[in-house]
């Protein structure tokens, strides 16, 4: 061969060379994280979905009634939409569970810092409850009640107020395998969620966010003093501004 023949370059060594098909721990570390966020860029593309999805279409079940259904081998259930749910029942749930829902934006920071001054918990607004009762678990652990205050203001950006409140009573539960309001006016009271009176939709309300505790046909003194709170409540807010979004 020419001298002058350009040389080539020395191969590594074996040594030098990474083994085939193993990767050094940063190409892993980089690998992992690529994989990570992926699998976090895909989890929340399902979570928007879902959002705009049940903002027309009702959700078949939540995570909640499925384990409930299974436990217990069925859980009575009823979808009715909100002009069949008496307006009575509405305002009740409200003036029960969130008083200022038609002027926040899903977190009621008055309440929560109210709750952590009072060291009394319980500040969770009904765009709240309706995000853990549906796309979430139930429980008191960090990771889901952060979960919980991301996801909630954008189901606030899509959804109507009035339409958070009729997904609210149609999932929320009022006695044990006894989900939304329909089944539990049907369970208690023998009529439709449509004919609910004043005092039964206050008893209702009275009885969550503990209805395994608690009954609207022999309530205790605290759930008739709480019922006629709540009448009194309704009274309040009714034809007023903090009831024009779900009136």
């Amino acid at each position: 061969m020419s001298a002058q023949k350009a040389k080539r370059p020395a191969r590594k060594s074996a040594a030098a060379r990474p083994a085939r098909g193993k990767l050094p721990w940063r190409a892993w570390l980089v690998r992992g994280a690529k994989y990570a966020a992926m699998g976090f860029g895909g989890l929340v593309a399902l979570f928007l979905l879902l959002v705009l999805l049940f903002a027309f279409v009702r959700p078949p079940t939540t995570p909640y009634m499925v384990a409930e259904s299974f436990r217990q081998g069925g859980v009575r259930h009823e979808w009715v939409a909100m002009d069949r749910i008496a307006p009575a029942m509405a305002l009740a749930a409200v003036a029960a569970e969130d008083a200022n829902f038609c002027t926040h934006w899903g977190l009621d920071l008055d309440a929560i810092r109210f709750a952590i001054d009072s060291r009394l918990g319980g500040a969770s607004t009904i765009s709240q409850q309706v995000t853990k009762n549906v796309y979430l678990w139930h429980g008191r652990s960090w990771l889901r009640k952060s979960l919980e205050a991301l996801m909630t203001p954008v189901i606030e950006l899509f959804w109507s107020k009035r339409r958070i409140l009729e997904v609210y009573l149609n999932i929320a539960e009022f006695d044990r395998g006894v989900f939304g309001v329909e089944a539990a006016a049907q369970h208690y009271f023998g009529t439709s969620a449509a004919n609910l009176t004043n005092r039964q939709a206050a008893l209702l309300a009275a009885i969550l966010p503990n209805p395994k505790e608690r009954s609207p046909l022999d309530p205790s003194a605290f759930v008739n003093r709480r019922a006629s709170s709540i009448m009194d409540g309704a009274a309040t807010i009714r034809g007023t501004a903090r009831a024009a979004c779900f009136s």
